[in-house]
């Protein structure tokens, strides 16, 4: 068990207030700290992980609930729909949009009902250019419930990180497997490609100054709207057929009396 002194250096007469301060902290730096951790058993495990129960068990359903949630009371706009509305949902999220740039590989069914100008990123638009697009168009990579946060991966579906920071309007399309409770499941998915370059947002881009005044757009685009895909509803179960009357030759004869 490692031993601590509180002790400090006794400042003594011709000392100079450096001196004294150097002194203390070379007494700081020779003793153990009181927590230090000496064996990989010391570490503590008591952290949330990617299999935590409350990960793996609580209804899929309900997480893309919180991330809901979170994405509102960051200010973003979430719209909800079907893989068979998916299409329409996009152009409504895109509002009046006239240009939108969306990246290489995003899937073709996603824009088939935007009537906006389409540019598909090759990577020679430069920041200028990109100022002048009105909108972005991205997939994502990780959802992250319990913060709201959203994660890109620089590839063909969620593009460079220029197109997702330049452009004033940015919509992001989430597919139901790609929510996650918690961070460390994030991470975990995150760690699959972990040379990738990724961005996490976290609501549309705002800061505030000293005085506290809340700025929109500063770091990136000022206006958020996320397309939820949940999964198609169960078909409702057909009714049961009610009995049908018997046929006359299935029914008991009756005896006449005289």
């Amino acid at each position: 068990m490692n031993e601590w002194s509180d002790s400090r250096p006794t400042r003594t007469p011709g000392m100079s207030a450096k001196e004294e301060i150097l002194a203390r902290v070379r007494t700081a730096l020779a003793a153990p700290r009181r927590d230090a951790v000496t064996e990989a058993e010391d570490v503590p495990r008591d952290y949330q992980r990617a299999d935590d129960k409350q990960e793996v068990s609580t209804d899929p359903g309900k997480i893309r609930d919180v991330l809901v949630q979170r994405l509102e009371d960051y200010t973003a706009t979430v719209h909800r729909t079907t893989p068979s509305g998916v299409a329409s949902t996009i152009a409504a999220a895109l509002g009046e949009a006239r240009t939108v740039v969306v990246p290489a590989d995003l899937p073709t069914e996603w824009t088939s009902g935007v009537t906006a100008e389409i540019t598909t990123d090759d990577g020679t638009a430069t920041p200028r250019d990109l100022d002048r697009i009105d909108a972005v168009l991205t997939g994502c990579h990780t959802a992250i419930a319990l913060t709201g946060t959203i994660v890109l991966r620089g590839d063909g579906t969620g593009g460079r990180r220029a197109i997702s920071l330049v452009p004033d309007h940015h919509v992001i399309v989430v597919e139901a497997e790609q929510v996650v409770l918690g961070v460390p499941k994030g991470i975990e998915r995150m760690a699959e490609d972990a040379r990738a370059a990724w961005t996490m947002i976290s609501g549309p881009s705002a800061t505030s100054d000293i005085e506290l005044d809340r700025v929109e757009g500063v770091h990136g685009p000022r206006r958020l709207d996320v397309v939820l895909i949940d999964p198609e509803p169960e078909p409702e179960p057909e009714p049961e057929p009610a009995d049908a009357a018997p046929s006359p030759a299935a029914r008991p004869r009756q005896e006449r009396t005289a």
